[in-house]
């Protein structure tokens, strides 16, 4: 999860999108939830389908999101 918030951090920081509310609203994620899980990551809201579009839609090595291995870009 660490890494997701991570990446999610350097995707904004990159300007590919404004922000975690955007995330949120073009990924359909309850962006409540989305919040609270990253302030508390033992909470257990974290879902898998969260990393599929920072795979898909913004080039984040999959292997690194779920391994740590490599590159956090591809």
């Amino acid at each position: 999860m660490e890494r997701f918030y991570t990446a999610l951090d350097a995707i904004i920081a990159m300007k590919k999108i404004r922000g975690v509310n955007t995330y949120c609203r073009l990924n359909e994620i309850d962006r409540r939830n989305f919040i609270a899980q990253r302030k508390d990551l033992d909470r257990g809201w974290f879902q898998v389908s969260w990393l599929q579009p920072m795979v898909k839609d913004y080039g984040v090595s999959a292997r690194w999101l779920l391994l740590g291995v490599g590159k956090m870009f591809e």
